[in-house]
């Protein structure tokens, strides 16, 4: 894979990788480990209940949009994410300390998934955004690429260890695993070489600046349209928690470790679909039309496996599809976003992504609890092939997307006139310089 790792090369990048591969295996131990937890030791197989922790987990993403964007914008990023990964390491060992000793209940587990919401909500714009200050607009869709990659790497391990480590010691221990894992991200932190960052323009501080953001947003039919994709899998789509669980516990009817392979099935897939995205230099709005449909169409045959290894098989084509989407999603909208409002609307693009969760993972434990997993499935799957009509759209209406017949073979060509604004490192214009309608011919 020639140049798939070309941002390891840089010291800073290389550094905060490797602290970042830890936690994030850490981190997907203690999801696993929060959602056994709650669906068979604190209750009885309910889905809901599973729900809700992901809604108290996820919302936050909308609630503190207007602070979390402005801390991306106007902050040190590096200091900002130090004390986040303090305060997500002690919520963990709350918890870990709660589950070991037996006093754990519920409710403990609602509250601090709460806190956590919080606390992501102002660590996740910081951090997607901070990628640009260790590597550069020029290796920028490379390096979101391989974060994506570190993190589906911990899902890829984190899920099955925790399954292992839950039939061993108990739920506790994941816990409190997770939290020394945050250790690691705090020395890569600190090791950094400050004078070394790329740090950009900071935006200005003035009235309005929130909702500059919005104005960015609402000028570029691009952005809109990437942003409802997102909506529409992120709310419905990537509930794999309750996915996987539900399926594992209600349909399939094995134990904590084969529940954790489940997830890390996926994860192969997911690391799959990183790698890829990290090959191409330039993503495009073709590569998340083929990705959701992908993604929709894997979701449809993941609900008719009739056993659990056919349905773990069809687990890591959905991941690849799924992560080749996000990522490219990820990387297409920080490329083309100006960097002093890039925070903004990168909080603006995961309070659609996450925030979603709060409405989609509670109607989804409902269907499960009355109509059964496979139905929650096929909701997933609706939504996959939804968010390729929305590009479909946009392709047809913006970029003047044709298919014709030529010599006999079916041709794709697109007539629509391209913006003059290329995703270079190069600041992209603000909104009031955009022609109306413009995009880059990049994102055809």
């Amino acid at each position: 894979m020639k140049g798939t790792f070309r941002s390891l090369r840089i010291y800073n990048y290389r550094l905060w990788a490797g602290g970042a591969l830890v936690s994030n295996v850490g981190t997907w131990m203690q999801r696993t480990a929060q959602d056994w937890l709650v669906l068979t030791e604190l209750t009885d197989h309910n889905a809901t209940a599973v729900g809700i922790v992901m809604a108290l987990q996820f919302g936050p993403m909308a609630l503190l949009l207007p602070i979390s964007g402005f801390a991306a914008d106007h902050l040190d990023r590096r200091r900002l994410l130090i004390t986040t990964q303090i305060v997500t390491g002690l919520l963990a060992l709350i918890l870990g300390v709660l589950t070991i000793t037996g006093w754990v209940q519920l409710w403990h587990v609602y509250v601090l998934a709460g806190l956590l919401g919080c606390t992501s909500a102002i660590e996740s714009p910081a951090r997607q955004s901070f990628v640009s200050e260790l590597v550069g607009e020029e290796e920028l869709s490379n390096a979101v690429a391989l974060n994506s990659t570190s993190f589906n790497a911990g899902r890829m391990l984190g899920p099955a260890a925790a399954g292992v480590l839950i039939a061993a010691v108990g739920t506790g221990w994941v816990f409190m695993i997770n939290a020394a894992s945050y250790v690691g991200v705090l020395v890569s932190l600190g090791m950094l070489r400050v004078h070394d960052l790329q740090l950009g323009q900071r935006a200005a501080r003035r009235r309005g600046s929130f909702a500059e953001g919005f104005r960015y947003v609402w000028a570029r039919p691009d952005l809109k349209a990437m942003l409802l994709m997102l909506f529409l899998i992120g709310t419905f789509g990537l509930n794999f928690p309750i996915f996987i669980s539900t399926m594992a516990v209600q349909v399939f009817d094995v134990g904590a470790s084969r529940y954790g392979l489940l997830t890390s099935m996926m994860a192969v897939g997911s690391v799959s679909g990183a790698l890829l995205a990290a090959r191409s230099e330039k993503p495009r709005m073709r590569a998340l039309f083929a990705g959701t449909m992908i993604f929709g169409g894997g979701l449809g045959v993941a609900a008719l496996m009739p056993n659990y290894w056919a349905f773990g098989v069809i687990l890591v084509v959905v991941g690849m599809a799924a992560q080749t989407f996000t990522t490219s999603t990820n990387s297409l909208i920080q490329l083309s976003t100006e960097p002093t409002v890039r925070g903004r609307v990168l909080a603006i693009m995961l309070a659609i992504t996450m925030g979603g969760t709060p409405i989609g993972a509670p109607m989804l434990g409902w269907v499960v609890d009355h109509f059964g997993a496979r139905w929650a499935i096929a909701v997933g799957a609706a939504s996959g092939f939804a968010a390729a009509a929305v590009a479909l759209r946009y392709l047809f209406t913006y970029r003047g997307m044709r298919l014709h017949v030529e010599q006999g073979r079916l041709r794709l060509t697109f007539t629509g006139q391209p913006a003059p604004m290329d995703i270079t490192p190069a600041a992209p214009p603000l909104p009031s310089d955009l022609p109306r309608g413009g995009v880059p011919r990049d994102l055809r």
